[in-house]
């Protein structure tokens, strides 16, 4: 048995889900104009190499300490539907159908939250998700600590690593697909790399190693 690892931002969906959440939150007014500007500040360090994501992701998920689990899940339902559903890529349905019949398991590796990440896996019949979960205490109400190791860069190798060894599987028989040179660690960790609609940075050191790159297109 082989895995298949899915990126889910701007790999599956043609659009990342996280700068849409934070539009759609401050629509409702659930985080105020200097939050979503601070977001988007992280964001824009971040793409172009000024950030650290695990700091902005740690922040993040502090910043919902005391809040009720039940009202987030409500919001990111609410949002997948109305957002997100639409954004999976052509290529993306292609590609699972043929790791599908070739008998693979299929896993989304995503620094995405657990509650977005589930649905979309369900959406595309997928075996599950592996991605970011929060810590929430007995009254429902969460922690502000992240639930386990953190689902980004290096920290997807171990999250990927874990989960494939408890499986018997090691990661030179699985493939990784994604667009961003932030999963460089887990694209020099498995046996099939596959750079989907990549970024300048990953696009480059694709084309240097002879990884394939794949335009799985947008959708309709």
């Amino acid at each position: 048995m082989a895995i298949a690892f899915f990126d889910l931002d701007l790999t599956v969906l043609a659009r990342n889900s996280g700068t849409l959440w934070v539009k759609s939150e401050l629509r409702a007014g659930y985080i105020s104009r200097w939050q979503a500007l601070k977001a988007f500040a992280w964001l824009t360090r971040y793409h172009f190499g000024f950030a650290r994501l695990e700091d902005a992701l740690l922040e993040s998920i502090s910043s919902l300490t005391g809040k009720l689990e039940t009202d987030v899940v409500a919001r990111t339902l609410a949002f997948y539907e109305a957002e997100v559903r639409q954004l999976v890529r052509p290529g993306a349905k292609a590609a699972l159908e043929k790791h599908r019949a070739a008998g693979d398991r299929l896993w989304l590796l995503t620094s995405s939250s657990n509650y977005l990440s589930d649905a979309v896996a369900a959406q595309l019949s997928l075996d599950g998700s592996l991605c970011n979960r929060f810590e929430v205490d007995s009254s429902g109400r969460y922690t502000g600590r992240p639930a386990g190791p953190l689902c980004f860069g290096p920290g997807k190798v171990d999250v990927a690593m874990a989960f494939a060894k408890e499986r018997g599987v090691g990661l030179a028989d699985c493939t990784f697909y994604s667009d961003s040179a932030s999963d460089l660690p887990m694209f020099e960790a498995v046996g099939r790399p596959v750079a989907i609609n990549p970024d300048q940075r990953l696009r480059r050191t694709a084309i240097q190693r002879g990884w394939p790159v794949e335009d799985w297109g947008m959708p309709a």
